[in-house]
């Protein structure tokens, strides 16, 4: 399917059903830098974090987890995390000790009440209509009255994401290595 051939309506709503974490893990693995090749990481972006249902279905009795869908398909989501889920998921556990050691406009990044961006991803027919950027509004519009900021981590391979959320208002705020990659921790501000 090609970008000019997408006419169906677009929903924006939040995960609540088998269908849709089924959905969000569907696209999820077609857009693992596992699965995809560097040309196309370089081209596209990628994701990094791999989750399953139940993961999915925590995170949603904590924080609402976005989609997006066309057709009653997910082609986009927006995943996010209470900083108390920092443990269930081993591989973010050297982003949430980085996180600690992160300063926010001059005050400890611990100081502040914030969410972790799980990830976002576009299905790919469907990239180049603003997608992501609503995904995280509607993010911000459920959650702002909760949190005052949003802090992920983006992979400096991943300069398509990073330029996403630059447009979006994320800062930079640090950067760091684990074992597979160096890592951009970037801050959005929810009250702005």
């Amino acid at each position: 399917m090609k970008k000019e051939s997408v006419t169906g309506t677009i929903i924006l709503k939040t995960a609540t059903a088998p269908e849709h974490y089924r959905g969000i893990l569907a696209l999820q693995k077609e857009n693992l830098y596992s699965s995809i090749s560097i040309a196309e990481q370089q081209q596209q972006g990628f994701v990094f974090a791999e989750h399953n249902p139940e993961l999915l279905k925590k995170m949603a009795g904590h924080l609402p987890q976005v989609i997006a869908t066309s057709d009653d398909r997910v082609i986009g989501y927006n995943l996010a995390m209470p900083v108390a889920m920092r443990n269930d998921l081993p591989s973010l556990i050297p982003m949430f000790d980085e996180f600690e050691r992160c300063s926010y406009r001059g005050k400890p990044l611990t100081s502040y009440n914030y969410m972790v961006g799980g990830q976002v991803c576009v299905h790919k027919d469907f990239r180049g209509l603003g997608l992501s950027g609503k995904l995280y509004q509607q993010t911000r519009a459920l959650m702002a009255n909760c949190y005052q900021l949003c802090v992920t981590e983006i992979s400096t391979r991943n300069t398509n994401s990073l330029k996403v959320h630059q447009r979006m208002g994320f800062e930079i705020i640090g950067t760091y290595r684990d074992e597979k990659e160096l890592w951009n921790i970037v801050a959005w501000d929810l009250l702005k």
